[in-house]
Order: C-alpha cells, then structure tokens, then sequence
C-alpha cells in the first residue's frame, strides 16, 4: 500500500521550524538584503561614475568647470582630473570659473603644475561678478595660458598664510616699495632678533611665495611687479585695475563670451603653439561628480574630527558588547575614513595623537576603576589637540570652537555616565558566587535543626534560602519557621544565625562603633595645643 506524502502545506503545518532553524532562516533574508542593497550601491555608483565620461563631445569643443570655495584637496582632484580628461578628447579649450578666497599650498600647487603641463590651453576666469581670486586663486590665474576675469570682481591678496601661528606679518610696511634688498628701513620699525624663529619663518614664505610667483608671472608674460606686491603687501585689483596693469589678458561677461573673445589666438602649451577656433565652438559644463562631493564632504576638518570621533566610540561600542557587529563596522569605517581625511589635510600629528590619546583615555574609563581621573585627562587631550589638529589659518579649514565644545562635553557626559554606572556597580552587593549567599535571610523548613548522633557540636537540617533549599547549620537547635540569616559558606553548607541575633550583634557593633569614636573626639580635647595656649 502506498505511503500518503504530505503536500508542502501540510508539512508546515504539522511540523513547525525549530527555533534554531528559524533564526537561521531570518538571518539568510536578511544577508540576501544586505546583497541586495550593496548592488543597489554599487549600481548607483557606476551610473555616477560616468558622469564625469558623459561630457566627451565632439572634438573642439570648449570645456567650462566651475570652482567654488576654497582651494582644497576635492577641487584639486576635480580640475586636474577634468583637464586630463579634456586633453583625451582633444578639447580646443578649458576654461575655469573660479571663485575663491584662497585655499591650501599643496592643492594649489597640485593644479598649478596639472595647468602649466596641459597640452589644451587653460583659461582662468574669475566670475560672476561679485567673484574673486584671493590668495591661491591670484596663483592660479598667473599659471594659466588666458587670464580673465568678469565686470565687479577683483584679485590679489596673495600674503602667505602661517602655518599654525595666524596669518603672517608682510616684511614690507603696505604702501611702501619692496625691492630686492628687502624692505626699507624706517625709524618706527622694528627688526626682527636674530634668533626670532617665528620672524625667520615668515620670511622664508613670504620670499618664497613671492619668486613663485615671479616665476609664473614671468613665464606668462604678465605684471611681475604687481604680483610680488600682491605677495609681499596684500594689494588687490578690480577687473579694470587688472587689465590697465596687464595683470589679465581681457574682461568677459560669462563663459561663451570669453570663448568669442579667444577666437583666433595663438597660445603656447606644453604641446607647441595652439591657435583657437572657439567662436562656434560648443559649450560643455562639467559638474564636480560623486567623487569630487565626497572628497569635498570627508576633507572638511570638522567632518573629519567627527568621523574619528564616532569610529572611536563605535569600536568601544563592539568591544564592550561583542556580537553586536553593526558599531564595529560603522566604527571602522568612520576611522578609516576620518584617517584618509586627516591625510588629505595639513594636519598638526602633535594634535592628531592628543585627539587619539584623549579618545583612547575616554574609552579606557569604562574599563579601569580610576573614578574619573583618565577621562578627565582623556578630556583635557582631546581638546588641547582638536585646537592644535589643523595647522593653517586658511578660510574654510578651521575647527571652529562650538564643534570643539560640543565633542569635549559629549565626551564629559559619556566619562560621568560610565564612572556614575561603575560607582552604582561597586556599591550593589554581589549576586553571584558564595559571597552572594552571605547576609540573606531564609527560613528554616521541616523538622527545624537539631544536634546530631555522636555528639555533633553544630546543629544542623535544612532551610529555605532565595527559594531555594539549602543544608544549614548553626549552634543552637532552632524550629522549624524560624528566620536565620546565613554568615557563611562552605560548599554546598551555609552557615546561620538566628535574626534576632544577628541584629543584635549589629547593634553591638554600632554601640563600639561609638564609643571609639566619643574616646578619640575625648582624646583629641584632652591633647594640649602648641604653644601652651587652649584651642
């Protein structure tokens, strides 16, 4: 006779899952979801990714990019990146839309030497108006092939800034000439001593600053007068002031305008002579893509200061609770990422190890009975080091004061939270192991304790303790219901005392407790004080 096979339903229902089998089956869907949204990432950066591929137009074509804010390590990448992907698809011209106030040395230098090595000819052009080039933009445009800027906007300012000590005093007093020789000497000034380190620093950028610059302007074919005062005094120019000292080559309204203007030119690249045919050349505006707004979001310092922030306490997090999985990861990723950040930035080491040190102390508070003293310290480092971690004074690249507070008195609450959490966990009794017997009060059950045969010196029987029951003994016979409190144990054997002497034995120990106290206080009255005079 055939065996009746249950259909799939009927299995279900008369065999459900083992709980284990259960769990494992909700941890598979939720791995398959997981999978699912990383392709989904995936995918989505993919299709970002060719956004920047998506501007290769026809050959000839006129490359426009626009950069605001300041010049850091995402618009380095953005413009050196954008300008070798132009010379790939033979664009006749790459024109920079520029708006700054200034920006870090190595990212300026970065796109300095990408501009003076690009076979396509560059344009800087400081626009809209209202737009400027102070600073490392004022390098920028005399590196460039064409210098331009629109109507209302100026450029200059072009003064080093100190590294980690404020901006840096110009050698020459403004309004005075500067020649090779240094600045003129006045009776009102001062000379800087010999061994004034902070001085010989200033100057050594400044004179630096100052034949780069000359350098660029010379190979260009610009104002070189104009730009080492421009380093040296801090001058500035408006569009018209630039153009009559021939600091630019023309003003432009926008973009296709300064393309009709260039028509025609012949400019000399890395590549020879270049003569541009951009009348009817088409416009292609590239926007930063995907990478350029992430490296823009991680180099900021105060994003960077937070991401290794929360990759220190997500990482506690996971050591502190194992299995939990979802810190440790995100805490990884935080640190990582806050480290590469820190890399892209000129970052102070001395204030990136306090900032660790204070987090590695904050995070070994709630491991370590020290009632505050590391987190204390932790708290002290990592303020002292998140003031010192950036070392410029460029625009954009401070950590204001309000991000510095609010992280130091994050770190304040979590070192009062856990110290208060470890105090309460000292204070509670112990609730496992013998000690934990020791002090509770039971019941003594069945036929009470009683001397045993042989003439035992201890009375002994059974006793219910924590709802347990438990063999007990003690040194007087007790009946059955009476309340005893256990003093000790050995083994699977507690040792009890009645309640009511072991109150009155606390008692006792409060009343000694007294009287040493009421003999000391009588002692130290009856103790003559220094000098022969009474207290």
């Amino acid at each position: 006779m055939r065996a009746h096979r249950p259909t799939r339903a009927a299995k279900h229902d008369t065999l459900p899952p083992h709980p284990r089998r259960a769990h494992l089956l909700r941890a598979l869907r939720r791995l398959r979801c997981v999978r699912m949204a990383l392709f989904a990432a995936l995918l989505a950066m993919s299709l970002l990714a060719g956004r920047l591929g998506a501007w290769a137009a026809a050959q000839g074509a006129v490359v426009v990019m626009s950069v605001n804010g300041a010049i850091g390590p995402a618009s380095a990448d953005f413009i050196v990146r954008t300008l070798e992907r132009a010379a790939q698809q033979h664009a006749a011209l790459a024109i920079i839309q520029l708006d700054t106030p200034g920006g870090l040395d190595t990212s300026m230098r970065e796109i300095i030497k990408t501009i003076l090595a690009s076979p396509v000819p560059v344009a800087t052009f400081v626009a809209p108006g209202g737009a400027r080039a102070a600073s490392a933009g004022t390098y920028i445009v005399y590196a460039s092939h064409i210098a331009a800027m629109a109507p209302g906007t100026n450029l200059g300012a072009a003064s080093p800034v100190q590294l980690g000590m404020g901006s840096a005093p110009s050698p020459a007093t403004p309004g005075m000439p500067s020649g090779p020789s240094g600045p003129s000497s006045s009776p009102g000034a001062s000379a800087p001593l010999p061994g004034d380190t902070a001085s010989t620093e200033t100057r050594k950028m400044t004179h630096d600053a100052a034949a780069y610059i000359r350098g660029l302007a010379q190979l260009r074919g610009r104002n070189a007068v104009w730009a080492e005062r421009a380093v040296r005094e801090a001058v500035s120019l408006s569009a018209s002031e630039a153009l009559d000292q021939h600091v630019i080559d023309l003003i432009a309204t926008d973009a296709a305008d300064l393309a009709r203007k260039l028509d025609a030119r012949v400019i000399a690249t890395s590549a020879g002579n270049v003569r541009l045919a951009t009348a009817h050349a088409p416009l292609v505006t590239v926007a930063p893509d995907w990478r350029s707004h992430f490296l823009a979001i991680i180099a900021d310092p105060n994003v960077a200061l937070i991401l290794l922030t929360i990759g220190v306490y997500g990482l506690f997090f996971e050591f502190a609770n194992p299995g939990f999985v979802l810190p440790g990861v995100a805490g990884g990723i935080c640190l990582l990422v806050g480290l590469f950040a820190m890399q892209l930035l000129p970052v102070n080491y001395a204030g990136l190890g306090l900032v660790l040190l204070g987090l590695g102390c904050l995070v070994a508070e709630a491991f370590l009975p020290t009632s505050g003293v590391l987190g204390c310290g932790g708290i002290v480092a990592f303020a002292v080091g998140a003031l010192m971690l950036i070392d410029t004074d460029v625009p954009g690249y401070g950590i204001p004061l309000p991000l510095i507070a609010g992280l130091t008195l994050g770190g304040a609450v979590f070192v009062a939270c856990v110290s208060g959490v470890a105090l309460r966990a000292r204070r509670q009794p112990v609730v496992t192991g013998a000690e934990a017997m020791v002090g509770s009060g039971g019941e003594i059950i069945d036929e009470g304790l009683q001397f045993g045969r042989g003439g035992a010196s201890l009375a002994s029987g059974w006793a219910r303790v924590h709802g347990e029951r438990w063999r007990v003994v003690c040194v007087a016979p007790l009946a059955a219901g009476a309340r005893v409190c256990v003093t000790a144990r050995e083994g699977l054997v507690l040792t009890v005392v009645p309640q009511e002497q072991e109150r009155d034995e606390e008692r006792q120990e409060e009343k000694r407790q007294q009287q040493t106290q009421q003999q000391a206080q009588q002692q130290r009255q009856e103790t003559p004080h220094p000098g022969g005079a009474s207290p």
